[in-house]
């Protein structure tokens, strides 16, 4: 019975957090401000989800800042997402194995 209350309550919390701003915003939004601030909330919610998760993955902090650094230099060389996220991997296992 629990779980069927839990399980309403977020489908509700779900769709209304997708269908809100359908009533909310008939018209094409035209300020710019407004524009720029949604356009990037996908990433600062991405990142506010993923960097504590790396951080926190590992009983490490070395570890865990090897493998960022090697995704960050890999991802600015515009590499492919599995080599990004394989090689990260990796460097923060074989850092955790030498130390």
């Amino acid at each position: 019975m629990r779980v069927s209350v839990y399980i309403l309550v977020m489908a509700g919390v779900t769709y209304l957090i997708r269908a809100l701003p359908f009533g909310c915003f008939r018209k094409k939004i035209t300020s710019k401000f407004l524009r720029s601030f949604l356009y990037y909330i996908p990433y600062a919610v991405l990142s506010a989800m993923t960097i504590p998760a790396i951080f926190y993955s590992t009983d490490n902090l070395l570890t865990a800042v090897a493998g960022t650094v090697i995704a960050l230099i890999l991802s600015f060389f515009e590499l492919p997402l599995i080599v990004v996220a394989l090689s990260a991997s990796l460097g923060a296992f074989l850092t955790g194995l030498f130390l």
